[in-house]
């Protein structure tokens, strides 16, 4: 069975914006198959991580999770339920005020991109965060949208997909 990305994007952005449509990107040419569900119906994020466990998704094993802002909520919440081999997660809304759920990471590997100017999710939350669930994370000169670093995340997505064996390097 291939394996599956699916990505979930952030509050304001949509299914194909330019960074997952530069990742997705990255995990074709690995032969993989890739999703973007569309959130854009709701803003609650509880919402769209149901909407998520609704999708057909292949088995643990054969999924990575891919999520931005609001998506790496949705992605670490679902990883409970779907225990996916890789979590993938771009400036993360974690441990911040109107986002409830349970998003301690389970998944095979683990880890966090995130802006050191990020004035939406502030850095010191996810570092928090990461280290009381002792993923890996990178911190980057960059602001929310980490969309000046696109080239550097299709490098750090495509080692972590080395690590995590997903599809061919």
């Amino acid at each position: 069975m291939t394996t599956t990305v699916c990505f979930a994007h952030g509050k304001e952005s949509g299914p194909w914006g330019r960074k997952i449509s530069a990742l997705a990107d990255v995990a074709r040419q690995r032969g993989l198959a890739v999703m973007s569900p569309d959130y854009r119906f709701t803003m609650d994020p509880d919402e769209r991580v149901a909407h998520l466990l609704g999708q057909h998704l292949p088995p643990g094993d054969n999924l990575i999770l891919v999520g931005s802002s609001m998506g790496g909520y949705v992605s670490a919440v679902a990883s409970g339920t779907l225990r996916p081999r890789g979590l993938f997660l771009l400036a993360p809304a974690v441990d911040i005020p109107g986002y409830p759920g349970d998003t301690t990471p389970r998944a095979g590997l683990t880890e966090v991109v995130h802006g050191w100017h990020d004035t939406i999710i502030p850095p010191e939350t996810v570092v928090g965060w990461a280290q009381r669930h002792t993923v890996r994370l990178h911190l980057v000169d960059s602001e929310h949208t980490l969309t000046d670093h696109i080239e550097w995340l299709c490098r750090a997505f495509d080692a972590f997909l080395t690590e995590t064996g997903a599809g061919k390097a």
